[in-house]
């Protein structure tokens, strides 16, 4: 029995219309209990699913995101969507181990229509794994403030990642070798770090220098970046006119 002082996790989940969200029906319709804090949200396919979607859900307070969708090579759609679905969750799973959250609270599964019984297992697991890990920020040792920033700077920027995760970091081919292969590539790995990561760690640094001129030892201190860490995104954002270095102002400033 659930206590009254036990934390109950507010979390979302988007559900395939075709496949998932059937066997989330049929969950229903059977009578299969799972856990009564999770709201569904349909969408047509799974691929449907974007960056705005999982990162608003969580600045909006929301302590994880489910994502469920057809299985591979089932998907009801010509261009295979579910790959677009499995290609976005690697990525998103990275930026929030960036940011200092755990990537455990952004879960895939592939359930069809005829998957009751499954569906609600994955629920019933789902939501004690999200019990167990606590409320999004405060279990992984961030105040509101600071899990705010972290997540607007992934906000910030989300269409420029919509653009890099269609050009550059899909697998080479769409067969489910590749799909499960490629995202364990040192490539994926070097691609998402140098294509995604310091773009994120970049935007919060324009973030920081937005309030005002800071010296490069406080920017240091706030984003926990080592001296040469910090000089190599600060190269980059002069380079690109974002940054600028004023004595006068006593230290780096957003251009």
């Amino acid at each position: 029995m659930t206590t009254a002082t036990e934390f109950q996790p507010k979390l979302l989940g988007i559900a395939c219309n075709w496949c998932c969200y059937g066997g989330a029906d049929l969950c229903g319709v059977s009578r299969f209990q799972y856990a009564p804090y999770i709201r569904l949200l349909r969408v047509m396919c799974s691929g449907r699913v974007d960056f705005s979607h999982i990162f608003r859900a969580f600045a909006g307070g929301l302590d994880g995101v489910f994502v469920g969708g057809c299985h591979i090579n089932d998907c009801h759609y010509v261009t295979q969507g579910n790959y677009d679905a499995y290609a976005l969750f690697q990525t998103c799973r990275r930026i929030l181990e960036h940011i200092g959250l755990d990537p455990e609270r952004l879960r895939l599964e592939w359930v069809s229509a005829g998957e009751g019984v499954r569906f609600a297992e994955i629920m019933n697991d789902y939501g004690a794994r999200m019990r167990k890990r606590g409320p999004l920020g405060k279990a992984e040792g961030l105040d509101d403030a600071e899990l705010r920033l972290r997540l607007q700077a992934v906000l910030r920027i989300v269409p420029y990642l919509r653009l890099v995760q269609a050009q550059r970091l899909q697998a080479p081919a769409r067969t489910e070798e590749d799909c499960y292969r490629y995202f364990r590539t040192e490539t994926f790995d070097r691609l998402c770090r140098e294509l995604v990561l310091d773009v994120v760690t970049s935007s919060r640094i324009l973030l920081e220098l937005g309030a005002g001129p800071l010296p490069a030892a406080a920017l240091s201190e706030r984003l926990g970046l080592g001296p040469s860490d910090l000089a190599r995104h600060l190269k980059r954002s002069a380079n690109l006119g974002l940054v600028r270095y004023d004595m006068n102002r006593g230290g780096y400033w957003a251009a």
